[in-house]
């Protein structure tokens, strides 16, 4: 059973009453990012606020998360179809699918409600339910108009490794982390995209080999709020990306790079003077050395 308001039930026993009346709702979708900030979308076709998030309409689509119950401990995971136009953006300015594309929903929680109306739908919102809630689990298919996402339950938790310590010759924290402690904003190199530059290659003089599996963020033109990973570099020439941007950037449009780390000692000690925050184990016998 869904826990309910008051007045969503008793707006609920009213129309089961009245024969000839018409229950008016909605299906909302909210995207809450890793960030914070909440996307809200509707299926049908009148924008309407509930529980603090504007959900819009005639924005992008989804289908999917259907309601369901179960006795047990298995990860309930559904497939959700999301269509959405480059004119779609989420905070930052940045197109959908491309955000999408381009890692800006890791660690996003999606949610489907069913939201109730006393007059018109879009109108006074009388309550909600919630049918569905999970994490982002994997990006199945992704184009340059749709994409299809499985989401997990929150019992997907259940499944992380325990201890949550391994012994691993790399290092255990992400980079700029608060076990890395580095400063992000310390290793960053503002540039603008030069001529010739395409989907994966950005042409420019500061490019260096530090930048080598760092990011890149976008601060104007199509691409603008989008973030990629550098996959390499080459000294003075371009900055090479390990997937493609769904829009060419244009020359002259900003950007801003940051240090990558492959987690080694010897990246950490050499490119970050960090090695006081190493958390790996580079002395771990191989497992071979066990028989």
């Amino acid at each position: 059973m869904k826990p309910a308001s008051t007045a969503l039930i008793n707006y609920l026993n009213a129309v089961r009453a009245a024969p000839d009346a018409v229950m008016l709702m909605a299906d909302a979708f909210a995207f809450t990012l890793a960030g914070g900030s909440v996307l809200g979308y509707t299926n049908v076709d009148v924008s309407f606020s509930y529980d603090g998030t504007l959900y819009a309409a005639n924005a992008v689509r989804i289908d999917g998360l259907k309601f369901k119950q179960s006795i047990g401990l298995d990860v309930d995971s559904q497939q959700i179809s999301v269509a959405a136009l480059s004119t779609d953006t989420i905070t930052g300015g940045a197109a959908f699918l491309q955000a999408l594309r381009n890692r800006a929903f890791d660690g996003c929680r999606i949610a489907r409600y069913r939201v109730f109306f006393s007059d018109a739908i879009g109108g006074t919102v009388v309550g909600g339910v919630l049918l569905f809630q999970g994490r982002l689990g994997v990006i199945d298919e992704i184009g340059r108009t749709s994409a299809k996402l499985t989401v997990n339950s929150d019992l997907v938790l259940l499944d992380n490794d325990m201890p949550r310590n391994l012994y691993q010759p790399t290092c255990l924290h992400t980079l700029y982390d608060s076990g890395c402690t580095l400063s992000k904003a310390s290793f960053a190199s503002s540039g603008v995209v030069g001529a010739g530059s395409n989907f994966s290659q950005i042409n420019w003089s500061g490019a260096s080999a530090n930048f080598a599996q760092g990011t890149i963020t976008f601060g104007s033109g199509v691409n603008s709020g989008v973030s990629a990973t550098v996959g390499s570099a080459l000294a003075g020439v371009a900055l090479y990306l390990i997937y493609p941007l769904q829009s060419a950037p244009a020359p002259g449009d900003s950007f801003t790079v940051y240090f990558g780390c492959d987690h080694s000692e010897g990246t950490c000690l050499a490119k970050f003077n960090n090695l006081a925050n190493f958390r790996g184990f580079p002395f771990v016998p191989p497992p071979q050395m066990a028989l």
